[in-house]
């Protein structure tokens, strides 16, 4: 969702703009020469902008979403890379209010649930692959192995960026719900999931119905690294980071009274932070999966 200006912004004002709200940069900050020289000679900036503008948003209009609106998603999806092109993700659409409030209530009485009128369950899914090799009689020995399950988790979280930025695209709005994994079980039986079929995430589809800003991320320094892994250069921007977060939540009148640091350790303290997902290989092996 793009937060309206006073008056229309060049495309490159708005490129800039947006960078200095992803990295929590004031208006007295230059923009770093290596953001801007990959942009001479570019006539538009469109997929840039709405790669930078993404923010979470938690609440919805009901208003439908326009007819297609899903298959030019789910195009876009499979048009991600996906490996050796074996495609081992599907996705589920749901719409009906009951099913949605079911969902809601297995991922902690998350509301936006409800309130989006879609919402996408994105999985792992080796039941296809599975039953193909049953139906021709072919070995498939290798589904039940780690690799494979990490391959199909992989494929549905490529594919369902991909759709995420063609609906942010389309001016829609989206949130993951990554709580879909609380309760794996009852989830597959919610949706009628077969063996060897995971539900990895979930996703909210809809037209906003508050603002929100973009929230800022960790500096490059912390995240990029060059020919080596580099730990000791890490720490002065996570600092820097702390101070950007304290000023972010100020701004938007959020009482916040950790740190980002202490606030994400807080989150891996213990196995009950993980809100029931530290059962995970007990929930896969339940679902078909023996990861071996």
């Amino acid at each position: 969702m793009v937060l309206s200006q006073s008056k229309p912004l060049s495309a490159t004002a708005n490129y800039e703009r947006l960078l200095r709200a992803r990295y929590g940069w004031s208006a007295e900050t230059g923009i770093p020469q290596a953001f801007t020289r990959a942009l001479e000679g570019q006539p538009q900036l469109a997929h840039l902008e709405v790669l930078l503008d993404h923010r979470s948003l938690r609440s919805y209009r009901s208003t439908p979403l326009p007819e297609g609106t899903l298959e030019t998603m789910v195009a876009a999806a499979q048009s991600a890379a996906t490996s050796s092109n074996l495609q081992t993700w599907s996705v589920v659409a749901i719409r009906d209010p009951d099913r949605k409030a079911r969902l809601a209530e297995l991922a902690g009485g998350q509301a936006h649930i409800s309130q989006c009128p879609l919402y996408l369950v994105w999985l792992a899914d080796l039941a296809r692959l599975s039953s193909l090799g049953d139906h021709l009689g072919l070995p498939h020995a290798a589904l039940d192995y780690l690799e494979m399950f990490l391959t199909s988790a992989v494929d549905a979280t490529l594919a369902a960026q991909n759709a995420v930025v063609a609906a942010e695209g389309l001016g829609l709005s989206t949130v993951y719900i990554g709580s879909m994994r609380n309760q794996p079980e009852a989830v597959a039986e919610v949706l009628g999931l077969p063996a060897h079929v995971f539900a990895v995430f979930g996703l909210c589809v809809g037209y906003a119905d508050q603002e929100a800003a973009i929230k800022p991320r960790l500096p490059q320094s912390v995240v990029l690294h060059h020919e080596q892994y580099e730990t000791g250069s890490q720490w002065e921007g996570i600092e820097a980071y702390n101070q950007t977060m304290r000023e972010f939540y100020r701004d938007q009148a959020m009482q916040v009274d950790v740190d980002w640091a202490e606030h994400s350790l807080n989150r891996v303290a213990q196995p009950e932070s993980l809100s029931g997902r530290d059962r995970l290989p007990e929930a896969l092996k339940a679902l078909g999966f023996p990861i071996l």
